[in-house]
């Protein structure tokens, strides 16, 4: 069964970059599409960014558009979140996600995704 584990998160100040990690496990990691969600705590998940099986598709949610990047490499099985000019209301806890269904397009929604790590908290400070 497939495993996702995220590192990277941590403390920061307003401005900073981070880079998260998603390291996965499992067959056919490669095949699917994968994705970041934030949550606050008391909120439900927001989705952050996707990127499609291939690595050629991204989609990113407009509040971070600009500012963070995602990345996959498909030999290490890892997917990348690189998060620049980090603002305070970016704090959560983010999680890594993979899409039910092999081989579709990468989704904004968190029905979608079956397989998620434990997520890891980013905290910026103002």
């Amino acid at each position: 069964q497939a495993q996702l584990v995220e590192s990277g998160g941590g403390l920061v100040q307003a401005g900073d970059s981070l880079r998260l990690s998603c390291k996965g496990s499992g067959p056919a990691f490669g095949s699917y599409a994968m994705a970041w969600f934030r949550q606050v705590q008391g909120k439900e998940h927001e989705f952050v960014a996707s990127i499609s099986w291939s690595g050629g598709s991204t989609s990113y949610a407009d509040s971070v558009k600009g500012r963070f990047a995602i990345f996959r490499d498909n030999g290490q099985k890892t997917t990348y979140l690189h998060m620049n000019s980090l603002k305070s209301e970016d704090t959560a806890t983010y999680y890594c996600a993979r899409l039910r269904l092999a081989h579709r397009p990468d989704s904004p929604y968190r029905d979608q995704y079956d397989t998620w790590g434990q997520g890891t908290q980013v905290t910026v400070s103002a």
